[in-house]
């Protein structure tokens, strides 16, 4: 049971496949369009419940519980050799 005003992360599908632009890359059009947004719990609920949240911003909203305490799950990419070979050629110019 995750708690209310506990600090999560839910998602919902904006538009679906067939709702989306005639504008857009084939392959884009085939998927559907699809929204995360964090905020408070406003009720105690299960993950992968229909939900609703308050925003930070004041906002309601409602969606798919994912996720309780989200973190960011980014990176910069793998290690690239050939960077530092570059970073030692520009340090060397400009010493």
């Amino acid at each position: 049971m995750i708690k209310k005003n506990s600090w999560v992360l839910i998602g919902r599908v904006v538009l679906s496949p067939e709702e989306r632009s005639n504008n857009i890359p084939e392959d884009t059009k085939k998927t559907p369009l699809k929204m995360w947004i964090k905020g408070s719990l406003l009720e105690d609920a299960t993950l992968q419940e229909t939900v609703k949240i308050k925003t930070k911003t004041g906002r309601i909203e409602s969606g798919t519980l994912l996720e309780v305490n989200p973190t960011y799950h980014h990176t910069y990419g793998s290690f690239i050799p050939e960077l530092m070979t570059i970073n030692e050629l520009v340090k060397t110019k400009y010493e």
